[in-house]
Parts: C-alpha cells; structure tokens; sequence
C-alpha cells in the first residue's frame, strides 16, 4: 500500500512541481490556482494561515503579499519556520491565541486561510463531520479577527451538512463559492468554500 501511494506521489503532476519549486506541499498550487480565479490575497495584506502545517499555503501567501504584508502561521503542531512567515502554535479556538494573533498582526486581517484537514479515518460520515467542525472552527476565527471587506477560503469534505454550512458562511459574506481548483486530487472528496466581503 505504502509502495503503490509512493509510486503515485511521485507521478503526481502537482507533487513533483512543487518540490521542483520549493513549496512543502502540492496543496501550494490549489492556492494558487484559487487567487488566480479570485483575486484573495493582494500585495500588503494581512493573512492569517489556520492550521498551516507543513506551510506551503504560507509560503504562497508569503510570496503574494511582499515585504509590506505580513503572513501569521497557526497550527496546534510545531512546524519549521518559514523565511518572512510569523510562526504560532496553538489552538484556534482558544481565546487567548485569537488575541495573540490580534497583537501579532496589529490589526485585522485581510484574509483567513483554511486547508486543515481531520485525521482521516475512512468513514466518509465521522471524516465529513469532523471537517464541519474545523470548518465552523475557521469561520468563528474569520468573524473575529477579519476586516470589513475581508475574505475567507476554507477546506470542507462534502456531505449531507455542506448545505447548512454553506448557508451559515453566506449570513456573514457578501459572495460565497464553493470551488474546487484543478490542483485537488480526482478522488478527493473536499471543496473549498470561497467567501468574499466579510461583514459584520
């Protein structure tokens, strides 16, 4: 099994580019390929990059928003640092590393990433609802610490409670798109929610 997922990996279009470019993962280019289609992350933002580990989504952002931006890295395992990323581990959930995160960014942000994932267990049930559950994790950050305006991209595996989720993001943004960039596997079961002007 361990041979035959090695052998895959190593055919993968995305897996091989982004070891050829120096990003962590081949999840870089789902990114990458969403800003293209959304325009999220522009030069001087402010990101803050949720359950970030192994970093290749910070490092995208890094490169998006310049010497003048600033990426925050958050995840509850330690991870390598990254050359210009602010590195904090912990919980998103917890009040008090939402404030940290606050006084590290010195204001709101700009735009909230979420690629975190479950630990998969193979039930497609159990996997979809703790997914939701990151997921809503995600949003109550975003309603905390986003700007006016700001935006939102967050991994869901689909199932029966995608709908409802759905439906809670679009009561605080503007537009909201479930979008799934050509980067993810074919027989990968996410979709990333794509949510554009935070209001409060």
């Amino acid at each position: 099994m361990s041979a035959h997922w090695r052998k895959k990996q190593s055919q993968d279009r995305y897996f091989r580019q982004a070891k050829e470019e120096g990003y962590r993962a081949r999840s870089a280019f789902k990114l990458i390929q969403m800003n293209q289609t959304f325009k999220l992350i522009r030069h001087g933002d402010r990101v803050l990059d949720l359950g970030a580990a192994p970093g290749s989504w910070s490092q995208v952002a890094h490169e998006l928003v310049g010497p003048e931006g600033q990426v925050i890295a958050l995840d509850i395992a330690a991870m390598e640092p990254i050359p210009g990323v602010m590195i904090l581990q912990g919980d998103m959930n917890s009040p008090q590393v939402q404030e940290e995160i606050s006084k590290a960014a010195g204001g709101e942000m700009d735009v909230v990433l979420c690629d975190a994932a479950p630990s998969v267990s193979g039930l497609r049930d159990r996997d979809h609802a703790l997914s939701i559950e990151l997921a809503e994790s995600a949003l109550h950050v975003a309603r905390q610490l986003l700007r006016p305006g700001g935006s939102l991209v967050v991994k869901v595996f689909e199932g029966e409670s995608f709908p409802a989720y759905l439906q809670e993001v679009r009561r605080s943004f503007a537009t909201v798109k479930p979008h799934r960039p050509s980067a993810s596997r074919e027989e990968s079961r996410e979709i990333y929610v794509v949510a554009r002007g935070y209001k409060r």
